[in-house]
């Protein structure tokens, strides 16, 4: 049975037969919080061991605040009454927030169930919840972490439903964080130079598209952003907010706010949609707080355990349980007969099929890719069989093996049936203008009602020609509109994209469209109603064609519709939900270009990138041409998510099974996954390819079975050492310490079925 912990305060209070209008103090098995009379945490323990205050003294947290987006101000508290395990939160403009306190044993859960007086009101926000934690950074899914071993404690917030995101309420948009802010992780080991201070900001590098030249800055003290559910003050010291919208109503946005941009000229206005029924009252979260190494397996998953949150299972285990991590291959070359037998012998499980190029979704083919009788084989063996999609992955589960391939995530691409030759009445609208006066189906001079918004170009344009609006069924592209009256389109070209000219009247609706980016990935983005569609339509693909695993490029796109995290897991809960309907085998395992809070519960991996830009396996560095496999690991890291090598290491005639004791070392070792990429011709050129299976096979049996405890991984991502590891019984091997190619000291490994530690 938990106890309740009183304050000092408390305990006066109920002696006097009254708790109204005083502190209050709450507590899991590991984190204690105290509450004072105007709704503000003040204290945050450690429960576990004698501990420090982790809430600064000089900033105390909100248990939640108000947003007025109209006049750009936030309300906070000002009176806070306990009773019954609720709170009632009163604050300066009238309004009174009851919010539910439920001490579970392992977190807090925090529920608005009321606010009166919120005509104004459209946003609530959970915190900001300071700390004076200042060592790692989760900024994706809420968490102040100190790794050290003198402290070696985290704390940590959950959204627990769709519309509860992460970030602040005053950034409209939603667009989530982006680009760097400094932020040491140990000021000490890495300090600032003189001319930085903590949480400055500043852009990606590169021309803001070249995702490669995104990453440019390999110090230690820059930080990649990759969400804005935490952040940092001037001291280093790290805070946690999440936020509710209410999203009955249509609205005006200027996207993306709170990035540090290349250029202003990538920001533009949109009209948000509307989607009723989806408002802030009933926004939850789970405050929780832990010893660092358990808080993933023993408190995070007790969360999305009780609170009914995704749990997606591969191979058997949690996808976010280090046991589970793999490396998957990725294919190139276009020969398959010896494929799934590598696959075997590694002990691997997915294939993915890059070099069938990208999936472009089509809803025309209701999922079946390759026609609802299989006429079309994708797959070709060099002993003339052809197979379909299903076929090839019927085959493959007779072995355990997993069908997979790279989509692009939700553009409507040209020739699919919801963009040309008859567009979507369901793609995604920035701004509403009217034609002014008729057109024939020839007209190039096109007049329009206004000109607000029509010259700012969306950000794909600056490279390619995206930038449309649609008038009825056709699509015409434009580069800007006249300055003075009669406002008029400019540079026209009229049935673009293969849609059909044809005579529009004064009145009709001139939409401008959101549209992808450029390189193979162009097309329209869908609203919210079309991208569930979408959502159902992979799912369909996975039960009709076979597949297993999706590489969602473009996922980014899930954001373009302005809804931020809410879109994203409102695309991936649908899903989820239509994969069950339909009884598939196994969970959809999905990777992408992307990793934010809203796909966090869902992704299975990180594999994007790779090369010398993610890590270099003979220089023997994360990431030797740019900072991405740096910044990508920190981000992973922060956020209890697998790291990864991206797309790499393929088994050539120069392959060596001593670069892939390495690489197995420093993946087990960071706990990390990859694209291992595979071409049938050059594994067939390897002498030591045999080896080199044994080698991956060996390491990855162990690391299922948690063979490596904390000391072990720790010493594994040092790149300097070299290992060996060998198999010596079922669920026992021996690791080595190879030293100018000899065996040195040793260590002997079992499998253990305790849940695994973090590694810090």
């Amino acid at each position: 049975m938990k106890k309740k912990l009183l304050s000092l305060a408390a305990v006066t209070v109920l002696l006097s037969g009254c708790n109204l209008n005083t502190s209050q103090s709450f507590q899991t098995d590991y984190f204690g919080i105290d509450v004072d009379s105007h709704g503000y945490i003040t204290g945050m323990y450690n429960l576990t061991r004698e501990s420090r205050n982790f809430s600064p003294a000089d900033q105390p947290s909100p248990l939640l605040a108000l947003y007025d987006s109209g006049l750009k101000r936030y309300y906070y508290p000002q009176k806070a009454r306990y009773a019954g395990g609720r709170y009632k939160l009163e604050y300066e403009n009238g309004s009174v927030a009851t919010v539910r306190l439920d001490e579970k044993d392992k977190y807090f859960k925090l529920t608005l169930e009321d606010l009166t007086l919120r005509e104004s009101i459209d946003g609530v926000q959970w915190g900001n919840y300071y700390t004076n934690i200042n060592n790692v950074l989760g900024e994706m899914i809420g968490v102040a972490r100190d790794t050290s071993a003198a402290v070696c404690y985290a704390i940590g917030a959950l959204a627990l439903d769709d519309n509860t995101i992460g970030g602040e309420s005053r950034y409209t948009s939603e667009t989530g964080a982006g680009g760097y802010i400094v932020h040491t992780p140990d000021p000490e080991k890495y300090p600032l130079p003189l001319t930085l201070h903590e949480g400055e900001s500043f852009s990606v590098g590169g021309d803001g598209f070249s995702d490669v030249a995104f990453y440019n800055r390999k110090e230690p003290f820059y930080r990649s952003l990759y969400g804005s559910t935490a952040g940092v003050d001037c001291n280093g010291r790290i805070n946690i907010r999440y936020h509710s919208r209410d999203r009955r109503g249509e609205n005006m946005i200027y996207t993306p706010e709170g990035v540090a941009l290349v250029s202003e000229k990538f920001r533009y206005h949109q009209q948000r949609q509307a989607v009723p029924g989806v408002d802030y009252i009933g926004s939850s979260i789970a405050l929780w707080g832990s010893p660092d190494s358990t808080a993933l397996m023993d408190v995070i998953q007790t969360i999305v355990l009780e609170e009914g949150l995704p749990h997606p299972i591969f191979n058997g285990k949690w996808v976010k349980d280090p046991t589970s991590f793999m490396p998957d291959l990725q294919t190139y070359g276009n020969r398959y007969d010896s494929i799934a037998s590598y696959a075997k012998q590694m002990g691997l499980k997915v294939i993915n099929a890059y070099d069938q190029g990208f999936l472009v979704p089509d809803r025309a083919n209701e999922g079946y890719l390759d026609g609802k009788d299989q006429p079309r084989k994708t797959y070709r063996f060099s002993d003339g069989t052809s197979l379909s999609h299903r076929e090839y992955a019927d085959l493959l589960a007779k072995d355990g093996l997993i069908l997979g391939r790279t989509n692009i995530t939700t553009s409507l691409a040209p020739g699919t049936k919801d963009c040309s030759p008859f567009p979507s009445d369901s793609v995604c609208i920035l701004n509403r203008h009217y034609l002014s006066e008729d057109i024939s189906e020839s007209d190039t001079l096109i007049y329009v009602d206004a000109p607000d918004y029509l010259n700012e170009l969306i950000a794909s344009d600056q490279f390619c020609p995206l930038n449309f609006v649609k008038i009825g069924k056709e699509l015409i592209h434009f580069t800007g509109v006249s300055a003075e009256k009669p406002y008029r389109l400019l540079n026209v070209a009229r049935g673009y994209w293969g849609t059909i000219p044809a005579v529009h009247g004064k009145g009709d609706a001139v939409d401008k469209l959101q549209a992808t980016t450029c390189w193979g990935y162009q097309g329209l983005i869908p609203n919210l109603e079309l991208q569930d569609e979408f959502a159902r339509y992979y799912a369909d693909v996975a039960g009709r064609s076979g597949l297993g695993l999706y590489d969602f490029d473009g996922q980014e796109f899930l954001f373009f519709n302005g809804m931020g995290g809410y879109s994203v897991k409102r695309f991936y809960r649908t899903m989820f939900d239509q994969a069950k309907k339909l009884n598939l085998p196994a969970d959809i395992r999905f990777t992408g270009a992307g990793l934010s809070e809203g796909s966090w519960h869902y992704q299975s991996v990180w594999n994007v990138g790779g090369g010398k830009n993610i890590y270099d396996a003979d220089l023997r560095v994360w990431g030797s041409t740019t900072s991405q496999g740096k910044d990508l690991r920190d981000v992973t890291y922060a956020n209890y998510f697998p790291s990864s090598f991206g797309v790499n290491f393929p088994i050539t005639a120069a392959s060596t099974v001593e670069q892939y004791e390495h690489i197995e070392a420093i993946a087990v070792g960071h706990g990390t996954t990859y694209f291992l990429k595979i071409g049938q011709e050059d594994v067939e050129s390897c002498p030591q390819k045999y080896a080199i299976f044994n080698v991956i096979r060996t390491w990855e049996e162990a690391r299922r079975a948690n063979a490596f405890p904390t000391y072990i991984r720790k010493m594994l991502q040092d790149p300097a050492l070299s290992w060996r590891l060998e198999k010596k019984v079922d669920n026992e091997w021996t690791l080595f310490q190879m030293e100018n190619g000899q065996k040195g000291r040793s260590f002997d490994l079992k499998a253990d079925e305790k849940s695994i530690c973090f590694v810090p």
